[in-house]
């Protein structure tokens, strides 16, 4: 669910205080102490997630994020529990936003640890329950008809079709309760006060965890120091503008988090640099709104037809509909921004040019 490569502007250079050193499967590396590292592997491009184990004393053990629910994460996670709890159990999973590779294993963890508590915020919850809803579901007109009007072709809406409902087969049942966690909660996690910091655009209401003491940040997805986190409209909300949250998110993290701050992210290694890396995010995004708004003064075009204007090269059928998405989240911001102008022609596709 995270995104891809793009060109844009030179990436600065950030410091990676580990190098390249990494946690094996099964393995962790302590990061401060009672705060370690766990790393498991995925089934798609992106190879590798990047979980936490957090030692809460008497009580037991943090986890945040889970990985896929696959069987080589779930033996990985038994040898960790075997040989790194000190029998004692896991009492809270919090989970950063619901794509699979972060929530996944949620429910088996919770059943696994009974008594265990999944601690997510509102919005994350509740999307992940509405999309694994949909499981065993017919497509529905409302999304075929979204797709068709970016441009897809038979074969694609075909593979749509085919593709829908998967998402709650990536995902273990969820438990029917969760504590909520909203944008500037405070809470005790391994002997320390960690703050919520909410953010918007790549999903609903993911929640970065800061420890300003530690100086450390749990970002999740909502800052990578290599590739950047997808953002995409969808066929539930075609006229949503989720590019705008995600640079108003990239900003609040700017003011709320310190220029040294040590970035645990959910992908690549852990970090410094974040405002570098943060005002690179955003550059990247503003550079791709001017191109593609040259490129539809020149002619009408369809969502497929700006690719190259958004990403800098050509999109292959395998990434088809995550390009769809973060193409049309940056059209929905010119449109909202009064720069674009959008028509559907006879056949239901929609033709875009700048204003």
């Amino acid at each position: 669910m995270d995104g891809f490569q793009t060109k844009t502007p030179s990436r600065p250079a950030l410091h990676y205080p580990l190098g390249d050193t990494t946690p094996d499967v099964g393995e962790t590396i302590e990061i401060v102490p009672g705060l370690h590292w766990v790393r498991m592997p995925l089934p798609f491009a992106l190879k590798w997630i990047n979980l936490w184990l957090i030692d809460d004393g008497e009580k037991g053990w943090t986890i945040v994020d889970t990985g896929m629910p696959m069987p080589d994460t779930k033996t990985a996670w038994r040898k960790i529990f075997d040989e790194k709890l000190g029998g004692r159990p896991v009492w809270r999973v919090i989970v950063t936003h619901m794509h699979p590779d972060h929530i996944g294993n949620a429910g088996w963890l919770t059943r696994k640890f009974p008594g265990a508590e999944l601690w997510i915020s509102r919005l994350e919850y509740v999307s992940c329950r509405m999309l694994v809803a949909d499981t065993g579901r017919e497509a529905p007109e409302a999304g075929i008809s979204f797709f068709r009007a970016a441009g897809w072709n038979e074969s694609q809406l075909n593979s749509y079709r085919e593709r829908f409902g998967g998402f709650g087969r990536a995902v273990s049942q969820l438990p029917d309760a969760y504590h909520r966690l909203s944008d500037g909660d405070v809470f005790e996690m391994g002997g320390q006060s960690w703050r919520v910091i909410s953010g918007n655009g790549h999903s609903p209401e993911h929640s970065c965890l800061y420890c300003e003491a530690l100086d450390i940040v749990i970002s999740g997805d909502q800052l990578l120091p290599r590739i950047s986190s997808n953002v995409s409209v969808h066929p539930t909300e075609p006229d949503a503008n989720p590019l705008q949250d995600w640079l108003d998110s990239c900003r609040k993290l700017q003011a709320e988090l310190s220029d040294d701050v040590l970035v645990l992210p959910a992908h690549n290694e852990p970090f410094k640099g974040a405002h570098k890396r943060l005002g690179h995010l955003i550059k990247g995004h503003e550079t791709a709104l001017k191109r593609l708004h040259q490129r539809l003064a020149e002619e009408p075009r369809r969502v497929i037809d700006i690719f190259p204007s958004v990403f800098g090269r050509k999109i292959g059928d395998d990434l088809v509909s995550m390009a769809t998405g973060e193409a049309i989240a940056h059209l929905n911001y010119l449109l909202a921004d009064g720069k674009a102008r959008r028509s559907r022609d006879a056949d239901g596709v929609d033709w875009y040019t700048a204003s």
